[in-house]
């Protein structure tokens, strides 16, 4: 879990509340079908089969500082999931929005993306910034 979904937010943390949160807000939607080991294993397998940042490297989107249209990010993610993603903007240091966080939705197996039924609050600009890490 560390070398494959740390948390960034703390990079110094163990991940073992990043890890609880991830469960008690998404993972207990699926616990009439997955045990916790099944939902982060499910979750791990699809990290695997998509990768967003491939994804978006292959749109020409990449972590570099540069910044990026919404719209064009959305429909990379869009045409490899099949599905509109959530996008979440954070503001960088330079007062640019940053993108922070990327939704997308599985049903409650945790093999098929679905469309997302509520979407988080917040606000990214028409162009976005995709810092480096």
């Amino acid at each position: 879990m560390q070398n494959n979904w740390p948390t960034l937010a703390c990079p110094s943390g163990n991940g073992t509340k990043f890890w609880a949160h991830e469960w008690n807000k998404h993972g207990t939607c699926s616990e009439s079908v997955l045990s916790q080991h099944q939902y982060f294993k499910a979750a791990l397998g699809l990290k695997k089969d998509v990768d967003l940042l491939q994804i978006l490297e292959k749109a020409g989107i990449k972590p570099n500082g540069e910044s990026y249209c919404l719209k064009k990010t959305r429909k990379a993610i869009k045409d490899a999931v099949g599905f509109t993603p959530w996008i979440q903007c954070n503001v960088a240091p330079s007062g640019n929005r940053q993108l922070y966080q990327v939704y997308v939705c599985v049903d409650t197996s945790g093999k098929n993306f679905i469309q997302c039924p509520v979407m988080p609050k917040g606000k990214c600009g028409s162009s976005i910034e995709f810092p480096s890490f």
